[in-house]
């Protein structure tokens, strides 16, 4: 770059909203895009590795991975939150792509299962670093008047990506085998991420304006993590309830990552109609969030995670209803799963940013990420006990319990708080 090229980006003001920052804006849409593809690698064929490949006969041993990646995963959006007090959220950004470069290698050669699950904790912190910072942001960029449409744009790149290379990977391994050729697919994704992390521009001088906009003052002492940790987790009643719904949805994902390819082709599908299945429920989650984000803008967002945590749960109950016709009953589990996720994704990670002062609302996302991830885990957990001392069919029902019961906690926690529009 030219010194007269940096003086004029120096010289240009710094303005919020979305249309005033469209192409970092967008620049960081494509970088999620990367993001989520790459943990969409996993999505169909990681769970059929550890039984056909490796011969796994535990459904808790086969799900470790899942835990492994949850575990590492939720404890990096928490670090995350924190290292923004030290490290410029490009700079982290960039360090997340560097750690994710082994993990399509490690999965395409594992030479044994132990070897997966140590691409997973590389893939947590991968996707710990980069996710929290593309959403943290684009959430500096539009202010908060669009932080609805700001997380379900961001959101929705990532978890479309996510469906599209589950979809895509079910098609390789069923033309080419469980590996190598489906996860290296993977070394295109690293490459686009990290080349345009190295681009876009970091957003601390946003930051510092809606800073000096605010007109709420931060007594002293509130912007410490650990603070930050009780308010989020269990002082401060609506953010209690996000961070509870949030666990419970990615417990269901977790639960899904892991037994749906087990549970339809036991009852029959193939590896293309199971890609068909666990791509279908991450792309409507995914394209789902740019209205229902905006919806959140409008409406509220209380409404949205309500509703969608017992969407959730009726779709749970809809691939227990229908399993003797199995592709009906995943298509149209996935499709409830999908757009209910859709509902509660975006009203989730606004109601938190409404909730919490700019200058510890990095700290505030990075917990109420760090308890959401740790459904990953918590999930695959659940799941590998219940499977393996009651089968399949019991962790689906558990599902759809914990699920209704997180709408109802929610819609007792969470109220309303509309930042200045």
């Amino acid at each position: 770059m030219s010194p007269t090229t940096t003086a004029a980006a120096a010289a240009r003001p710094v303005q919020l909203g979305l249309r005033e920052n469209w192409l970092q804006f967008t620049l960081l849409v494509i970088v999620n895009i990367c993001v989520g593809a790459l943990v969409g690698l996993e999505r169909t064929t990681v769970p059929l590795i550890g039984t056909h490949t490796f011969g796994l006969t535990s459904d808790l041993a086969v799900f470790s991975f899942i835990i492994a990646f949850g575990l590492t995963k939720a404890l990096t959006n928490l670090a995350a939150g924190a290292l923004t007090a030290r490290f410029r959220r490009k700079q982290l950004l960039v360090t997340g792509w560097l750690i994710g470069i082994p993990v399509p290698f490690a999965l395409a050669w594992a030479p044994s299962w132990g070897w997966i699950v140590a691409a997973n904790v590389l893939l947590g912190v991968n996707q710990g670093l980069t996710w929290s910072m593309t959403v943290n942001m684009k959430i500096d960029l539009v202010g908060p008047a669009r932080r609805g449409l700001a997380t379900g744009l961001n959101e929705a790149a990532g978890y479309t990506a996510v469906g599209a290379t589950a979809l895509l990977t079910g098609y390789l391994a069923t033309a080419y085998g469980l590996r190598p050729t489906p996860e290296l697919i993977g070394v295109v994704f690293v490459a686009a991420g990290l080349a345009l992390s190295l681009i876009v521009r970091d957003t601390a001088a946003h930051v510092a304006l809606e800073l000096a906009q605010h007109t709420k003052p931060l007594p002293a002492g509130e912007n410490t993590l650990a603070a930050t940790f009780a308010r989020t987790s269990w002082r401060n009643r609506s953010l209690r309830g996000a961070s509870q719904a949030g666990l419970v949805n990615n417990l269901n994902d977790g639960l899904t990552w892991g037994v749906f390819p087990l549970l339809f082709t036991d009852h029959g599908l193939g590896l293309a109609a199971v890609g068909l299945i666990k791509g279908l429920y991450p792309i409507l989650w995914g394209i789902g969030q740019i209205p229902t984000g905006h919806l959140a803008d409008r409406i509220g967002r209380k409404p949205l995670i309500v509703t969608g945590m017992l969407v959730q749960a009726g779709g749970f109950v809809l691939a227990l209803a229908l399993l003797e016709r199995p592709l009906l009953a995943g298509i149209l589990s996935a499709v409830a799963l999908g757009l209910g996720t859709a509902m509660v994704y975006p009203a989730l990670i606004a109601s938190v940013s409404d909730h919490a002062h700019p200058a510890w609302r990095a700290n505030a996302l990075g917990t109420y990420r760090f308890w959401r991830d740790i459904g990953y885990a918590a999930g695959a957990l659940i799941a590998g006990i219940l499977a393996d001392a009651f089968g399949l069919n019991a962790t689906v029902i558990a599902a759809a319990a914990l699920t209704a019961a997180s709408g109802l906690l929610a819609a007792r926690w969470i109220t309303e708080h509309h930042p200045a529009r």
